[in-house]
């Protein structure tokens, strides 16, 4: 393919791309297909003399597109949103085009220096305190990493460093090994599966800290199990502190888990993955009040602020907690100005090497957008979310089972579990929506998540008189 047939077939998929996302309404949401579908369906090697372009183009509706979930639809509520925008969209072009590996300021600066702006003007959208900005010569600083996973899995391997570090600066005789088989690090029962991971590939001891009536960590319960773990002669050194849950949206208290992580000088790291981008809203930036306890934040903006897949938004007060896990200079890596103290070189903070110029998307976005923009794109799926609250509240069949915080509803049918475990299977086996659930103690709960761009209120409506079809089903059956 030359330029001028890339033009003319980039122009075509651009118009794919804007057919496709202005008819997704029309698509299923969720695939009819069963596991194995693809294989049959395409050669076994790939061709030895090139196929047409319009021949691949042709096989993306027969062959791919039967087998997408189609997460920008208006009819998707499952999981949490994943954002698409078309200015991001753009940007994530031209990141393909320039292709540079930014690893180091050398590499390809303006990769470099665009993520360190970009991640200031985020942290101050954010209203984050000075400390986690990189400004001229901040300590501290932010980096995309590419999950929130990821995030969790850096500031904890960070703050084992640190820690161990810092007890065989005080006892020299003491071993990593010896240190590491004492470490201990905490999280509330309500955290996401990955911070469990991120114990498991870190070689710690995650322990579950009980969650209160209304699934946030329980303060007293985490400082209880601290001192029954030093007593044991165990080393607490890290916490997770949940903003907006998984499974209901809850958010431990940082003004109260905060002060105990620093006065016993734990690390506290804060998994914002979904919730984060809503405290670009002033109405909801109290939810992120004790922010100045923690060591490190992260939230996903690839998740509800129009930034494409992957953007994973992580700050640190003190940069020198990731550089010094993670730096390693080989010559082959260096250069003339890494020593200057005005550039950043992000291998150092990240568990890869190489990384995509993923600053684009965020800058082509918040430009085009604006915060103003942003706020009420925001303010328009939590909108949305009340009213999906309003019309279970006012069914009796129905009760709403988490406060309705941000854009997720935890609700379900008043009665057993097995009763809402059907009536999820109808739902999806409909296809006209999609949900997923989740367990709230011993219920079996379903999560109503506004996700889509495009959702609007007519969509909600229109799901909601589905789901009373379908329970007015299940219950009759259940009669019978």
């Amino acid at each position: 393919m030359n330029s001028s047939e890339f033009r003319r077939r980039g122009k075509e998929m651009v118009d794919y791309v804007a057919n496709y996302m202005e008819g997704i309404e029309s698509r299923q949401v969720y695939p009819d297909v069963e596991p194995g579908y693809l294989r049959p369906l395409i050669p076994a090697t790939a061709p030895q003399e090139p196929d047409t372009f319009e021949d691949i183009i042709n096989d993306i509706e027969k062959i791919i597109m039967p087998g997408v979930t189609h997460w920008h639809s208006p009819y998707f509520f499952a999981y949490f949103p994943t954002a698409s925008s078309y200015p991001a969209m753009l940007a994530d072009m031209l990141c393909g085009a320039i292709g540079c590996i930014g690893f180091s300021w050398a590499a390809s600066p303006a990769c470099t220096e665009l993520e360190t702006v970009m991640m200031d003007w985020l942290g101050k959208m954010l209203q984050l305190p000075e400390a986690f900005l990189a400004g001229n010569q901040g300590k501290g600083g932010g980096v995309i990493q590419g999950s929130a996973s990821e995030a969790t899995l850096v500031a904890l391997l960070a703050a084992r460093t640190k820690v161990t570090r810092r007890l065989q600066a005080a006892s020299p005789e003491l071993t990593p090994a010896a240190i590491m088989e004492k470490l201990v690090a905490y999280a509330s029962d309500q955290a996401h599966s990955s911070v469990e991971r991120a114990g498991l590939i870190g070689g710690v001891k995650l322990k579950a800290i009980p969650s209160d009536g209304n699934y946030a960590m329980c303060a007293s319960a985490l400082q209880e199990a601290v001192q029954k773990d030093k007593a044991a002669g165990l080393i607490p050194f890290f916490v997770v502190a949940t903003l907006g849950t998984t499974s209901c949206c809850s958010f431990d208290n940082l003004l109260e888990v905060g002060p105990l992580c620093n006065k016993e000088d734990m690390w506290l790291h804060i998994d914002a993955a979904y919730a984060g981008s809503a405290f670009i809203c002033p109405e909801f930036r109290p939810l992120l009040h004790g922010v100045e306890f923690a060591d490190s934040f992260n939230f996903n903006p690839h998740k509800w602020l129009l930034v494409n897949f992957d953007c994973s938004a992580m700050w640190v007060k003190n940069r020198t907690d990731l550089t010094g896990a993670f730096k390693m200079d080989p010559v082959y890596l260096k250069h003339s100005h890494q020593d200057s103290g005005l550039i950043t070189d992000y291998r150092h903070w990240q568990l890869p090497l190489g990384r995509r110029f993923r600053s684009l998307k965020m800058w082509f976005v918040f430009r085009m957008y604006g915060v103003k923009g942003l706020q009420a794109y925001i303010r328009k799926h939590v909108q949305l979310s009340h009213e999906f609250e309003s019309l279970v509240s006012q069914d009796p069949r129905f009760e709403i089972c988490a406060q309705v915080v941000l854009g997720l509803v935890c609700f379900r049918l008043k009665g057993s579990n097995k009763l809402n475990e059907a009536l999820l299977q109808r739902i999806n086996s409909a296809k006209k929506i999609h949900l997923v659930p989740c367990h709230l103690r011993d219920k079996f709960v379903l999560r109503f998540a506004i996700c889509s761009r495009t959702v609007e209120s007519s969509h909600v409506q229109l799901a909601w008189e589905h789901i009373r079809e379908l329970a007015a089903a299940v219950l009759s059956a259940e009669r019978e």
